[in-house]
């Protein structure tokens, strides 16, 4: 079995959600997990914070960032075990992220210790 991690990708990093827009999303979000889960097939995973957050950059560079007025931002990630990418796609496709507009969600495989797959 492999494993894959889901990256969740938000396009409008700007669009404020009321509090309960964040819990309905988080109880959705919770639900599927527990989907995946319940098949054995949820490694872990977090939701990423703007807060104390720095870029490294070329030559050692650090700017503040990311902030939300970019186009894109990550907002989390989970690791399921899969067969192979199909299953993870599959996965990916009910993730809650998906209801909005621009949203994505990326499926790359992990490489173990050696990278090797």
């Amino acid at each position: 079995m492999k494993e894959f991690m889901l990256i969740f990708r938000h396009e409008d990093g700007k669009k404020v959600a009321s509090p309960e827009q964040i819990q309905q999303w988080m109880k959705e979000t919770m639900d599927w997990i527990a989907g995946i889960s319940a098949q054995h097939k949820f490694v872990g995973g977090n939701g990423l914070l703007f807060d104390d957050a720095k870029i490294v950059g070329h030559k050692g560079v650090v700017t503040n960032g990311p902030y939300g007025d970019i186009k894109e931002t990550l907002g989390g990630y989970i690791i399921v075990k899969a067969d192979d990418v199909n299953e993870a796609v599959a996965f990916a496709k009910g993730c809650p992220v998906l209801v909005g507009d621009g949203n994505t969600v990326e499926v790359r495989m992990l490489a173990k210790g050696d990278g090797l797959h």
